[in-house]
């Protein structure tokens, strides 16, 4: 149910539905309390999930109290139903965003609730607060519409097949349906005709026709295809139609632990997400999102003129440099989590693993999609060339800690990826390079790795130079191919952060007591890295421990199939959702796994 004890709607009781430019969160109770309008990183218009229902919301419901509730999404498909079940009446409340033919479109809301049995009184309040809920918002009529304006922002329009009324600046409704009536409601730019325009009817079936055409590329018929294909759904969701780039999650605020300080911005593109996102479109057969991302990241490197400023660990959805972090001191937070931040300024730091990650999305665009052109060979060489001279300097990591720079076993290990796959990409494709070079950096990265790393006394690799630390970034070691995944000394780590970090399948990212990240609040398990740690023990052969883990794993989704970043105790979602780094996490811990079940380990073998 959409609200706990406390009273706050719980993150795992919202659907998503969007139009890759933006997304809007649907919770189980009607209420649409998240929403940024007209793209995915523009201030907030509802934004009840993170203040109280006075920041902004748009709720529909039957007057059916005792009834159950439910939600799904309409199969293969990103259109969201919510239900209501009574003896008295069954009440569906459908809600979508239309998918345009002009990607630059402005995104219309589109809520249609329908009596499916008996008669049932319906409420409806749409009340939007402008610009992260800072702006004076106003609602005037304008013939049967609402219309809600602030000085300084773009105006919003609700239009409805029921009449309209002002309380403040909130439009009301209270009707009745009888059994097997609807209604039907848009909201969008108050200059965009469509809104009073809209024909419903025609709009569903082509939002339908257009996720079901889209879902039809899949080539996935393993085990867990429903769940592997909701992932994919959520990731196109968050893909950039306009850009090709991909947003780490929908949402910004959302806490990694209740009331604590760890609650960021993630409206943003990573560049560590990116292998990720090509292996897991490419593995499903949806090359055209590998290819648009791949070349969004190509034009943010054509943007940059310093070769030793050439790639940030995070952009702007446009491909903007630039993502100051802003406090919302007027929000009061999910559940009392403050300050609530926008923007991220995490994009100034050094985190040196994001070439590795790049370059094996490079290389894997490059084996099964489309060969390297000239200027990109020259540019990938520059930037290998800059990991060659710099492998051996601290950074900030993978998990971005504000507590100073170290030197990370997961940063040295991607510098390691980066300069092995630029060496196998320019074998495979006969092009030039500094041979020698490359290969004695190669080596140098592991040797380095091996000797500086490994912790003789422990028996295990460490996670930062010089300390008795584990760290859930390891898991990638045998998943990008730096060790092999049944060697004694990886299954020695593994065992060792199984036993530290590892409880009930849910696994943490590290240990801030061993390892203070500068921050003072605690944070969840991170539902990625539980995916990683089950693909791990797949590939160490420990397929029967993988099966359970993974089962456990998916049991933890939202009733929709949704992950946020982690998971609490109870396996209650915490962070910003959905998260695109765990959905992608997931499509490739279910893709392995069921290759090791069906004894099928013979394709993608990057």
């Amino acid at each position: 149910m959409a609200e706990r004890e406390d009273g706050i709607r719980a993150i795992d009781a919202h659907g998503v539905i969007g139009d890759m430019r933006t997304c809007a969160l649907v919770a189980d109770d009607g209420c649409i309390d998240y929403l940024c309008w007209p793209d995915l990183d523009s201030p907030s218009v509802f934004t009840a999930l993170l203040d109280g229902d006075q920041a902004g919301l748009f709720s529909i419901a039957p007057e059916l109290p005792d009834a159950r509730r439910q939600q799904l999404y309409l199969p293969e498909s990103n259109v969201l139903q919510t239900r209501w079940l009574d003896e008295e009446g069954a009440v569906e409340l459908t809600d979508w965003m239309p998918v345009q033919e002009d990607k630059h479109a402005l995104p219309r809301l589109v809520r249609r609730i329908y009596a499916v049995k008996g008669t049932a009184r319906i409420h409806l309040r749409c009340a939007p607060r402008l610009d992260y809920a800072r702006a004076d918002t106003t609602a005037s009529r304008d013939g049967d519409s609402v219309v809600f304006a602030a000085e300084g922002q773009r105006s919003m329009r609700l239009a409805g097949s029921v009449p309209l009324t002002l309380e403040g600046a909130a439009a009301v409704a209270h009707f009745t349906l009888g059994e097997r009536e609807c209604a039907t409601f848009v909201f969008g730019c108050a200059e965009d005709e469509q809104v009073v325009q809209e024909d419903p009817e025609h709009s569903l079936a082509h939002a339908l026709a257009f996720w079901r055409r889209w879902c039809r590329q899949s080539h996935y018929r393993g085990r867990w295809r429903e769940q592997v294909m909701r992932s994919a759904l959520v990731l196109k969701l968050l893909v950039s139609r306009q850009y090709g780039s991909i947003a780490a999650a929908a949402t910004f605020g959302l806490p990694e632990a209740p009331g604590g300080e760890r609650n960021w911005d993630y409206r943003a593109t990573w560049i560590r997400d990116a292998s990720f996102t090509v292996y897991a479109f490419m593995r499903l057969g949806f090359k055209e999102e590998a290819h648009h991302f791949m070349h969004w990241v190509g034009e943010c490197l054509e943007r940059s003129s310093d070769i030793a400023h050439k790639l940030q660990i995070m952009y702007r959805l446009d491909g903007g440099r630039e993502l100051p972090e802003q406090e919302l001191d007027h929000l009061s937070g999910h559940g009392g989590a403050r300050p609530v931040r926008i923007g991220n300024d995490a994009f100034k730091q050094v985190q040196l693993d994001i070439y590795g990650e790049l370059m094996d999305a490079v290389y894997l665009s490059n084996k099964y999609d489309q060969a390297i052109s000239h200027r990109g060979w020259k540019t990938t060489i520059s930037l290998i060339d800059y990991v060659c001279e710099h492998w051996r300097s601290e950074d900030a990591g993978i998990w971005e800690v504000r507590s100073g720079n170290r030197h990370f076993l997961h940063s040295r290990l991607m510098c390691w990826v980066a300069v092995d796959r630029a060496i196998r990409l320019a074998q495979k494709r006969s092009l030039s390079m500094p041979y020698a070079r490359w290969l004695q950096a190669r080596e140098d990265i592991k040797e380095d790795i091996w000797t500086h790393f490994w912790n003789k006394e422990k028996g295990h690799f460490n996670a930062v130079l010089g300390q008795d630390s584990l760290d859930a970034s390891m898991l990638l070691m045998p998943l990008f191919r730096f060790v092999g995944a049944t060697d004694p000394a990886w299954l020695a780590t593994l065992d060792a952060i199984k036993k530290r970090l590892v409880c009930d399948g849910m696994v943490k990212r590290y240990d801030l007591h061993a390892t203070p990240d500068g921050l003072h609040s605690e944070e969840g398990a991170f539902t990625a890295c539980s995916f990683w740690y089950v693909e791990c023990l797949a590939r160490a052969g420990r397929t029967e421990e993988a099966h359970m883990e993974f089962e456990k794993l998916i049991g933890y989704a939202s009733p929709l199939g949704l992950f946020s970043e982690e998971l609490d105790a109870r396996g209650r979602h915490l962070g910003n959702t959905p998260q695109a780094l765990t959905h992608l996490a997931l499509i490739s811990a279910a893709y392995f796994l069921d290759r090791k079940l069906s004894g099928s380990e013979t394709h993608w073998q990057p």
